[in-house]
């Protein structure tokens, strides 16, 4: 007999599409850009930069696909960044 199992979860339209584990490297590097204002303003303008630089000596975690993103994103203020880093991974 095989068993069919279904995930009752809801999933919101600001969810990625990974574990809470597998988006730890995009939680570390947002919550870096809302505490320090300097490297927010570096992921801001030049994200490459704050990817390479990491945050208080540690680097970000992130897949190829997740640095490409951060890397072309261009916004206004980090609400906006966070918008389209998450509409860009949603697409997966």
């Amino acid at each position: 007999m095989t068993m069919l199992t279904l995930s009752a979860s809801p999933t919101s339209p600001y969810s990625f599409h990974k574990s809470a584990d597998e988006r730890s490297g995009l939680h570390r590097l947002l919550a870096a850009a809302i505490v320090n204002s300097q490297f927010r303003e570096t992921l801001l303008s030049e994200p490459e930069m704050a990817l390479a630089g990491g945050y208080l000596g540690q680097t970000f975690s992130l897949t190829e696909h997740e640095k490409a993103v951060i890397s072309n994103v261009r916004a206004k203020d980090l609400t906006d960044f966070a918008q389209k880093v998450n509409q860009a991974l949603k697409t997966i």
